[in-house]
């Protein structure tokens, strides 16, 4: 018996090794890059434009019903402290370049229709990067970091595929800016019907749907929602009857439309047996419109009441204080990211071009030096972040940061003013103690100014002096013409 028991035994190693050896074979037998490929999340990187913080369950909205955009906060982390620009182009920059965007000139307001700069070409951005490490690369929605030039385009940057809008605001219906198209697949214009949200999740879904499950693909899928013009389909306004205010209802509608879009590209990844692989990070690229300066050219918000809600945060798009920069965010993926968590860990966008680039075995060694930081174990445990100090923004007219629970709010123009604030204990930023403080003020006040030096002429204020030079003068100011204007003369240390 014990004979017939060592023979048994025998036999079945003898089996075992033939498995694992087929399965060595199999292996070994694969593409290199199907091999990688089990090791490379897919990457759904998804920015809602112009959304308040608090116009999502997962933040206490009550009025408005965000199901998948909760689903992924609850099943994934809530990121309770991440960090934006206060405006579109300044955010978009950040994320493709890892960078603050006062080092290159885009600091100041967004990109608008009417002028030629963009985002500097000697950058090398995220999908660059992704690209390289054999990653397939995509942009669904918005752009805006250049579109007078080609070279800018988002196709001449990084991405295998393109569709979506150009500029920064567009009709939902036509895909018009002033009359002009601005709709696009993989630079050509695209006429065809369709309310913008849904055209993008439809994009989305498709593009998901065809790609190759042994490569590795980055989805950039940028929403225009919920930034004005305020419309959204009829359907989706009658769902809100119980909101009274008319803009709100809209802009309830303009919001679950688009939870609504994301719920389908996530089933699209479920669809397709890939979502336990697939990282999906989800943010707004900027608080919600609080002002109507900043609620964009194509509505006429005076005679409006503004629908977005930042509360508690004090302010909102444009603006240096919390509700401007401070977003609603969350980030999810299976087995990997702990289910329910929220992250108190400071995370600002700049950020997420390490952190994915290591994700995913991307180098960044063509990168100019990085301003971000690998927080991944912040997002995925969280983790104490490696990162305690937030640059708002550096501007020749105004700058704040925030070291540690501090933040300073630096006007520099006369009448100068200074506000600084402990974030921890007042993050509505009600008192003001810069006076009870004068050695944190003037501390921080020595870090802006070291900044400062750093930053680069405001291309949006350069092109603003050429319309200037062109009225007083009654001579055209050429585009990429260079004009006098030094904005090195109303730094913060000059200012001081």
């Amino acid at each position: 018996m014990r004979h017939v028991r060592h023979c048994k035994l025998r036999r079945n190693a003898s089996i075992m090794l033939c498995m694992l050896a087929s399965v060595v074979s199999l292996t070994q037998a694969l593409p290199a890059q199907a091999r990688a490929a089990g090791t490379k999340p897919n990457i759904v990187h998804i920015v809602a434009d112009d959304l308040g913080w608090k116009d999502v369950g997962f933040n206490g909205c009550t009025d408005i019903k965000t199901p998948n955009i909760d689903k992924l906060a609850s099943g994934g982390a809530k990121l309770n402290q991440f960090y934006v620009q206060s405006m579109c182009t300044p955010t978009r920059a950040a994320l493709m370049t890892g960078r603050y965007p006062y080092r290159y000139g885009l600091q100041t307001a967004v990109i608008p229709s009417v002028a030629d700069y963009g985002l500097d070409t000697s950058e090398w951005l995220m999908p660059q990067a992704l690209k390289e490490a054999g990653y397939t690369t995509a942009i669904i929605g918005k752009w805006h970091l250049g579109h007078a030039d080609k070279k800018y385009w988002p196709k001449q940057r990084g991405f295998d595929y393109q569709y979506g809008a150009m500029i920064g605001e567009l009709d939902y219906f036509t895909h018009e800016e002033h009359g002009v198209l601005d709709w696009y697949r993989d630079n050509k214009q695209v006429k065809e019907e369709g309310y913008t949200t849904q055209l993008i999740g439809d994009d989305a879904v498709r593009y998901i749907g065809e790609q190759d499950p042994t490569k590795p693909f980055y989805l950039y899928l940028t929403f225009n929602a919920p930034h004005t013009p305020y419309q959204a389909p009829q359907e989706y306004v009658d769902r809100y009857k119980n909101i009274e205010e008319p803009t709100r209802r809209i802009y309830a509608g303009m919001v679950s439309c688009l939870d609504d879009e994301i719920g389908r590209v996530v089933a699209a990844l479920d669809k397709r047996g890939i979502r336990d692989n697939t990282l999906i990070i989800f943010h707004s690229d900027n608080g919600g419109t609080f002002n109507a300066m900043f609620a964009g050219v194509m509505a006429d918000v005076s005679k409006i009441k503004i629908p977005c809600d930042n509360a508690p945060l004090r302010d909102g798009k444009g603006s240096l204080f919390e509700g401007g920069s401070r977003v609603c965010a969350a980030a999810n993926w299976p087995g990997h990211i702990k289910a329910g968590i929220t992250v108190d860990g400071l995370i600002h966008a700049v950020d997420l071009y390490p952190t994915l680039a290591n994700l995913a075995g991307a180098s960044t060694a063509k990168c100019k030096p990085l301003d971000g930081v690998d927080v991944w174990s912040t997002i995925s445990e969280g983790s104490p972040s490696p990162r305690s100090e937030i640059v708002y923004n550096v501007e020749p007219f105004r700058a704040s940061i925030r070291t540690g629970d501090w933040k300073l709010i630096w006007r520099t123009m006369l009448p100068s003013s200074v506000d600084l604030y402990n974030v921890a204990e007042d993050p509505s930023e009600k008192n003001n103690v810069a006076e009870a403080h004068p050695d944190k003020v003037a501390a921080m006040q020595l870090r802006i100014n070291a900044l400062a030096k750093d930053s680069v002429k405001p291309l949006f204020l350069v092109e603003q002096m050429k319309v200037v030079l062109r009225n007083m003068s009654g001579e055209p100011v050429m585009p990429g013409e260079d004009v006098n204007y030094e904005p090195d003369e109303l730094t913060p240390a000059a200012a001081h």
